[in-house]
Formats: structure tokens, C-alpha cells, sequence
């Protein structure tokens, strides 16, 4: 619950004012942007408030929106960016798009040409209201001092509860009018808004969750399939399945809910994931679905043969995978907990016990890729290093490309550790800026990121961000100088290479041109000692290790030890 007196403006506060001073309302601590002419009274107002509202600058509009939705993402609290008209506002949109798609609660204020210019082909007019329309659970143009007293508590209730992206458009000229200038409507009374707020936790009614018990203690060979929406219900997703004796296969947005060994995991699912998980999907004859949208549908059971039951914060998301007897619209921990007291204790645990000899194999057969020590660097080797290196509750981002494939199955996540990966989406790009704003969030945190070359090179001018804000961040670049996801898409199609080779860039020097510390490794050997040092430096820090560019990202059942 976030709780506020209404603030009583003075007749000198122009429009900016009041927005920040709402901001600062609903404990926005952070707002992530790149000045434009079309922001510069937002970022007056923001200079004379820099004691309660920290700016941090970025070098691409893109990076604000990702490091908006990473924070979001990571702390559960409202992430904003703010963009200049035009080609700035243009520039945050797949950041916005991230944290649409994946529930993530952000506010967007864009900047507008003149009020009296709109229309009229102005330069740098684009109108985001409407390239937002199909996004935004929020999106609304600010016309003065008196709307914005309202529309701005609107739009941050609407991103936090949605949960969701809020916009709020605010022409150059309407940002600097005074109150004084101003007035309410005949109709608009005096209302001023709030920032009030609780947050919404949704339960199911009683006879649905009687539905949902009725058919899980009917019901043997369960699987629990979890996704980022269950990240906040670990006691109570260990405790059904020790009821249930169910598997646990969990979506790469829910890597973090469960420590990769716990007794109920079966480690992840889909082309990322485990065979044990995998396996398990296929044999079960009962599906209970925790927060996921999980994608690949193919690895879905087969409906003739298996029931399911979703639970899901967002009612448009149930069956919208896989088909359901029973969809229950709610928070997923207090469904779980009003749940659990209706779940008999199944003492069947052949299924489970089944999934864990499994995980035992699979576990084997990882160890002995991990331990691969030939050169080039094989990717597996190098996670399995990372992992044992990096701190028990760090923080890791994990970018969009071979990469993530081989850190989603290889980096074995402990219970205090979280995952921040742009999984619906799937750009390449946030990973840099989503440890940038993770350590921003979380400053006596170590903060990893795991890219490719490819999706680095895209936003690397942020490493002068980092160091800007002497943030330690630590980024482990996968150089094999190709789009190697690409390549291994293009041959699936029965497609030739074509347009996937890059031009190396030595990433090392890139970082200490930007102020860090670059390190590179091209020998297993030296691969500990390599780590070793740069996690131990309290600067932003690029390690650079040469990979082997034919390392398959491939499906579990495809892996050969």
C-alpha cells in the first residue's frame, strides 16, 4: 500500500512541477531518461527536486525503457522513463513493448510537439498515443496543470494494478503552464486525485477453489507448470507439490521461484529446459499452471489425455495455452494459500520419485558437458564457471540469443539469487541495461549480465552509463562473432548461412574507453582466475570470452554428452 496527503499547489507550479511532485508522491526514487528540447520543463523541474527523485541519464532512449521495465521487473515497484518527442519517443518503444508483455509496472511520459502545432506535420511530431494504443493500460495526453493533478495518480494506480505500461503524453508549452493559467471545468469540480493505493490481490471464490481441489485430489501423475507470475509463492508452491507429490517444471520467466536443487524441480521446460521436465509434460495426466504463459506450445501435453487447471492473475491468460477444466482468475500466492488447505496428501509419489531418478541422469549428462574444457570455450563450461563463482543472492540479466539457452540450462540458480530476462519479447538488447538498473535498485548486490556479442554491441554505449554512477555491474560477453542463434534458425529451415557474421570488435577496449574495466579470455584454463578478478573489482567490468561459435542451442532432446 503506498499512502499520501493531497499536496495543495501552489498558483506558481506549472505543469511539470505538479507531475514530478507526483511522482514523487507515489515514491518514485528513479526515473530513467535522455534529455530533448521537447522535455527540457520536465527536467527543470526535475533539477530542482534531485534530493527526492534521482535522473538517471542513459545514450539511447531504448535503454531507459528497458532499464524502466528491468527495474519494474526486479523490484515489483512502478519503473519510469521519460522521452523527448518524436524520434525520442519512438526510441523507448521496445523497452515499453518488454514490460507490456510481460505485466511489468511502468510509466511512460513522452514529450509532444506545441499544443497548437499538433497536426500540422511539425517537426519531430509523432503522435504516441496512438502507437501505443494497443499496449498501454493507461495512455493519456496531459492538456495542463489541473488534468495532470489527476491523470498522473490515474496512470500510476493503472500501471501498479494492472499490472502494466501507463503513458501519459504532455505537449512542450502545456509542460511550463502555470496553475495560475488554468482552471477546472464547470464540470471538473475540484478533483485532485491521490496517490492512495492498495494493491489488488485477487482470491477465487470458494466453489472454484473446490472445483480445482476436487480434481487434484482425484488426480494422479500431476505436473505443476510455473511461471513469473508464481516468483512471490515459493513456500506455497513447495508445499502442494509435497502434497500433490508433483513435479515442478518451471518457464524461463519462473527460473528463480524454486533453487535448481530442490527436490520438486525438474528444472526448466521448452526449448531451454530439461528432458526431466519435458518427460514429465508429456506423461502426466493432470496440468496445474501457475503465472505462466509459457510459449512452446508443442511441448504441452495432449489434451485427449491430460486435464489442466490454470491459475492466473489475468483472466485473458487462462486457456489461452492450453485448454483448462478449471481457470482460476487470481494472485497466484493467495490462491495458493485459500488452496491448500482443500489438497489431500496424495501418497502416491511414484511420479515424483520418477522425475527426480530423471533429474539425477540429466544432472550426469550436464556435469559432463559443463566440464568440457576444449578450445574454443564451449558456452556450457563457461555458465557452469559463472555459477560457481557469482554470489549466493546475486542478481543476474540475461539478454535474448544462443546464450540465453545455454545460461537458462547450464546456471544453476540458488534461493536467494533472481533472473531478469526479457522472455516474451524476446529482444536482444535489455540485458546491459537491465543490470544496470537491477544495481541501481539493489546497490550492495553483485549484478550480472549475460549477452551475446550481438545483442551488446546494440546498447553498449551504456557501459558509460555505468560508470557514470560507478555502478560495479559485471557483463560476460559470449563472442563468437556471429548471430549464432540465427544460424542454427537458418539451418533448421533447410536454409543456408546467409547475413549472421559480425565484425569483431575487441569489447575489452570498448569497456576502458568507456571508463571500466575490459577483460578477455580465449583459454579454459584461464577462465577461474579471469572471473575471479573481475568479480572481486568494485568497478563495471566486461569480461570478453571467445566461445565456440558452433556450440548447438539445442533442444533438450537433441543433447549429446
Amino acid at each position: 500500500m503506498e499512502s499520501s496527503t493531497s499536496k495543495v499547489y501552489a498558483s506558481t507550479d506549472n505543469t511539470s512541477d505538479i507531475v514530478v511532485d507526483k511522482l514523487i508522491a507515489w515514491k518514485v526514487e528513479l526515473i530513467f531518461s535522455l534529455v530533448g528540447d521537447g522535455i527540457n520543463p520536465i527536467f527543470e523541474a526535475l533539477r530542482k527536486r534531485k534530493d527526492k527523485i534521482r535522473l538517471i541519464t542513459v545514450r539511447h532512449e531504448e535503454a531507459a525503457a528497458f532499464m524502466a521495465s528491468g527495474y519494474a521487473k526486479c523490484t515489483g515497484r512502478l519503473g519510469v522513463c521519460l522521452g523527448t518527442n518524436g524520434p525520442g519517443a519512438v526510441h523507448l518503444m521496445n523497452g515499453l513493448y518488454d514490460a507490456a508483455m510481460e505485466g511489468a509496472s511502468v510509466l511512460a511520459i513522452t514529450g509532444v510537439v506545441p499544443h497548437d502545432l499538433m497536426g500540422t506535420r511539425f517537426i519531430q511530431e509523432v503522435d504516441t498515443l496512438a502507437v501505443l494504443k494497443d499496449i498501454a493500460v493507461y495512455s493519456q495526453l496531459i492538456t495542463g496543470p489541473v488534468h495532470a493533478q489527476t491523470v498522473v495518480d490515474l496512470a500510476c494506480r493503472g500501471a501498479l494494478t494492472t499490472p502494466g505500461l501507463s503513458h501519459l503524453a504532455i505537449a512542450t508549452d502545456t509542460q511550463m503552464m502555470l496553475l495560475s493559467e488554468d482552471k477546472h471545468s464547470k464540470k471538473g469540480g475540484h478533483l485532485t486525485g491521490s496517490s492512495t493505493f492498495f494493491s489488488r490481490v485477487q482470491v477465487p471464490a470458494d466453489d472454484e477453489l473446490e472445483q480445482a481441489a476436487a480434481l487434484l485430489n482425484n488426480s494422479s501423475k500431476i505436473m505443476i507448470l510455473a511461471g513469473r507470475g508464481a516468483l512471490g509463492a515459493r513456500a506455497e508452491v513447495e508445499a502442494l507439490a509435497d502434497k500433490l507429490g508433483a513435479p515442478v517444471a518451471k518457464a524461463l520467466l519462473g527460473k528463480a521461484l524454486l533453487p535448481d536443487d530442490s527436490p520438486f524441480t525438474t528444472g526448466g521446460t521448452g526449448h531451454l529446459g530439461t528432458s526431466p521436465s519435458n518427460q514429465g509434460l508429456q506423461e502426466c495426466n493432470t496440468l496445474l499452471m501457475l503465472g505462466t504463459n509459457m510459449p512452446y506450445l508443442q511441448y504441452y501435453p495432449k489434451a485427449e489425455h491430460t486435464k489442466g487447471i490454470q491459475i492466473d492473475n489475468d483472466p485473458t491468460r487462462i486457456g489461452l495455452r492450453y485448454p483448462v477444466e478449471v481457470g482460476l482468475a487470481g494472485d497466484v500466492k493467495a490462491t495458493l494459500k485459500a488452496l491448500l488447505p482443500k489438497i489431500e496428501q496424495h501418497s502416491d509419489r511414484s511420479f515424483l520419485s520418477l522425475a527426480q531418478q530423471r533429474m539425477i541422469e540429466w544432472k550426469q549428462k550436464m556435469a559432463k558437458l559443463e566440464s568440457d574444457g576444449a578450445t574454443p570455450i564451449k558456452p556450457p563450461f563457461l555458465v557452469s564457471q559463472v555459477s560457481k563463482l557469482i554470489k549466493d543472492d546475486a542478481h543476474i540479466s540475461i539478454d535474448t540469443g544462443a546464450h540465453t539457452v545455454f545460461t537458462a540450462r547450464h546456471l544453476a540458480i540458488k534461493s536467494k539469487q533472481q533472473i531478469t530476462v526479457c522472455g516474451n519479447l524476446a529482444s536482444m538488447g535489455p540485458g546491459l541495461p537491465y543490470a544496470i538498473a537491477a544495481q541501481l535498485a539493489y546497490p550492495g548486490r553483485q549484478c550480472i549480465a549475460m549477452v551475446g556479442d550481438g545483442g551488446f554491441t546494440m546498447l553498449m554505449g551504456e557501459m558509460a552509463t555505468a560508470v557514470l554512477y560507478n555502478l560495479p555491474i559485471k557483463v560476460i560477453i559470449f563472442k563468437n562473432n556471429i548471430l549464432a542463434m540465427d544460424l542454427w534458425e537458418q539451418e533448421e529451415i533447410g536454409g543456408k548461412r546467409y547475413g549472421i557474421d559480425l565484425l569483431p570488435i575487441d569489447f575489452a577496449k570498448i569497456a576502458e574507453a568507456c571508463g571500466a574495466e575490459g577483460y578477455k579470455c580465449t583459454d579454459p584454463a584461464d577462465l577461474p582466475a579471469v572471473l575471479t578478478r573481475a568479480f572481486a573489482s568494485k568497478r563495471p567490468c566486461v569480461i570478453e570470452v571467445d566461445v565456440d561459435p558452433y556450440a548447438e542451442p539445442a533442444s533438450p532432446e537433441k543433447l549429446e554428452a
